[in-house]
C-alpha cells in the first residue's frame, strides 16, 4: 500500500509560502508558511501533521492490540504533541497521551498493550527510519 502527498513552496524560507495536498484531498492546497510553523499564523505545518499521524496510528494500533488480546475498546482518545527543536533542526520529542474505556481489562494488561502500540505503530517506527530522497532540478 502506498499513499502520497505533495508540497509546493514559493519564495524564501521566512517570507515564502506553500501549499500541501494529500491523495485523499482531505488537505487540498492547504496553506503553510513560516508563520504557521514557528509562530501563530494561519495554516498547517509539518509538526502538526506528524502529531496527527502519530496520534491516529498509535490509537489504531492500540485498538488492534486490545482486540487481539480479547478486549473490545469502547473508546480511545489520544493526543500527541510533537516538539521541533528549531536550533538543532530536528524533531526532539513526540508525546502521546491516551485515555481509553476498555471493559474487563486490568491496568497491567492495558499498560502492556499501550507499550506495544507505542513501540510498534508504523509512525513510531518512522521517527527512527532511514529517509530516502529522489531530487530533480528543473
Amino acid at each position: 500500500m502506498k499513499r502520497f502527498a505533495t508540497a509546493n513552496w514559493q519564495g524564501t524560507g521566512k517570507e515564502g509560502k506553500g501549499h500541501i495536498s494529500t491523495q485523499s484531498t482531505v488537505l487540498n492546497n492547504t496553506q503553510y508558511a513560516f508563520g504557521s510553523r514557528f509562530e501563530d499564523g494561519v495554516g498547517t505545518n509539518p509538526e502538526e501533521l506528524l502529531a496527527a499521524a502519530h496520534a491516529g496510528c498509535f490509537t489504531m494500533k492500540l485498538s488492534f492490540n486490545l482486540t487481539k488480546a480479547g478486549f473490545t475498546p469502547e473508546n480511545i482518545d489520544t493526543s500527541c504533541e510533537v516538539t521541533l527543536d528549531a536550533d538543532k533542526g530536528e524533531i526532539s520529542l513526540s508525546q502521546l497521551k491516551v485515555k481509553a474505556k476498555v471493559p474487563g481489562i486490568s491496568k497491567e494488561q492495558f499498560d502492556e498493550q499501550v507499550a506495544d502500540a507505542k513501540a510498534n505503530c508504523p509512525v513510531s517506527k518512522l521517527f527512527n527510519a532511514t529517509i530516502e530522497c529522489q531530487a530533480e532540478l528543473e
